[in-house]
């Protein structure tokens, strides 16, 4: 519970006129619609038998038996209503279908052909409601805003990492290529999904007009990996890793200390300035005055750097600099847990866990906003929890026609 409120409460937040159809299911999918029942929009999660793949993924807090899923599910579906849809049975389109005439969105992420397969594609569903925003999110984006023969195979996120070029940039210089450890090729979709289907209603508020929203996972690792995209351009040279060094600014490094790592980002002669008075390094910042000169003698300096700070702890070396560097400690989640201004920033935010009479702690909003201010709205639902009432809802709507 979250102030008193179950699972699928649409109180308030920016987006509480528009209801959401969501077919997705696992992370890209659900992380999108998830972000829209935070800003507030009603939520229902149509679920095929069974339910989403995920709900009996762990961790669970103490009994898988007893809990109605795990974390997985719990962290992407807070605050959505279910109802449990067979598309195979005419009865459950025909009710999907009279959900979608007072829509404003449907999303799913499916492979494409897939609501084609049962008649509920695009071009269906906009019959029953002109101004729909339909938006998929797929491995390789749909045909119908641009056709490539992948289309249509399955993908997940270390697919589009692999694709994408992230993972030849991610790792040690002497290391293989290696996938970001959060699941981007999903989330970063999942979100930028999100703006394109705000934009979409924000056009049809203009125009009356609904349309089809597409976001691929392999295009959207294209644009997260803007950076080595422009070097490609620019010299020619594909980048590839570097650790966790720049390949144009130094220093910005992670350096080993006494107990852990903390990471430095002083490549400004500002703050190259300040690095060097708290090493007692005055000689390295005459020698070095430029950013040109740094990233020329970066071997050496990184060296200099990286004796220093095996010197000291952690907190020894945040100490030395934080005010006047951009420095930080490498933090696990134990220590993420601990940190007042997570607290403090309402990232962390306590949800009921069905079948273990405990609350656990999800991650929150950030996205912050001084009148309608994003939120969990509750826990995720059980399956098929929400049936009789958004049924209901829509049959009352037509005894009220």
């Amino acid at each position: 519970m979250i102030d008193g409120k179950d699972s699928g409460s649409t109180d308030g937040g920016a987006l509480s006129n528009l209801r959401v159809l969501d077919l997705t299911q696992v992370l890209a999918g659900p992380y999108c619609t998830m972000l829209l029942a935070d800003l507030g929009a009603d939520v229902v999660k149509i679920e095929r038998p069974g339910g989403d793949l995920i709900r009996s993924n762990p961790p669970f807090v103490d009994d898988a038996d007893e809990e109605a899923y795990g974390g997985y599910f719990q962290s992407v579906n807070r605050g959505k209503r279910s109802i449990e849809l067979d598309f195979n049975e005419e009865a459950d389109r025909e009710d999907f279908l009279s959900l979608v005439e007072e829509a404003d969105i449907v999303v799913e992420n499916y492979r494409s052909g897939t609501m084609e397969k049962y008649d509920l594609g695009y071009e269906t569903l906009r019959e029953y409601n002109p101004q729909l925003i339909y938006s998929s999110i797929r491995g390789f984006g749909d045909p119908r805003t641009g056709e490539t023969e992948r289309q249509g195979q399955p993908s997940f996120d270390l697919i589009a990492q692999a694709l994408g070029g992230v993972m030849e940039i991610t790792g040690q210089e002497d290391g293989p290529p290696t996938k970001v450890g959060p699941g981007i090729g999903d989330l970063f979709t999942a979100t930028l999904n999100c703006i394109g289907i705000l934009a979409a209603v924000n056009h049809r508020e203009q125009t009356g007009e609904g349309q089809y929203v597409d976001t691929g996972m392999y295009d959207a690792m294209i644009s997260m990996t803007e950076r080595a995209i422009y070097q490609q351009s620019y010299t020619g040279e594909p980048p590839t890793r570097r650790g966790n060094s720049h390949p144009t600014l130094f220093p910005y490094n992670a350096f080993e200390t006494a107990d852990g790592y903390a990471v430095v980002a002083a490549f400004g002669t500002n703050h190259w300035t300040e690095v060097c008075a708290a090493m007692d390094r005055q000689d390295l910042a005459d020698e070095y005055p430029t950013a040109a000169d740094r990233l020329e003698h970066r071997e050496y300096l990184r060296d200099q750097i990286a004796d220093w700070a095996l010197e000291r702890t952690t907190d020894e070396l945040v100490d030395a600099l934080e005010g006047r560097v951009p420095v930080a400690p490498v933090q696990n989640t134990e220590e993420i847990f601990d940190d007042p201004h997570v607290h403090a920033r309402d990232m962390l935010v306590p949800v009921e866990q069905p079948g273990s009479g405990e609350d656990v702690e999800i991650a929150g909003s950030p996205i912050k906003m001084t009148e309608t201010p994003p939120e969990p709205r509750g826990r995720a639902p059980l399956l098929d929890e929400h049936r009789e009432e958004v049924l209901g809802e829509k049959a009352e709507t037509a005894a009220d026609d």
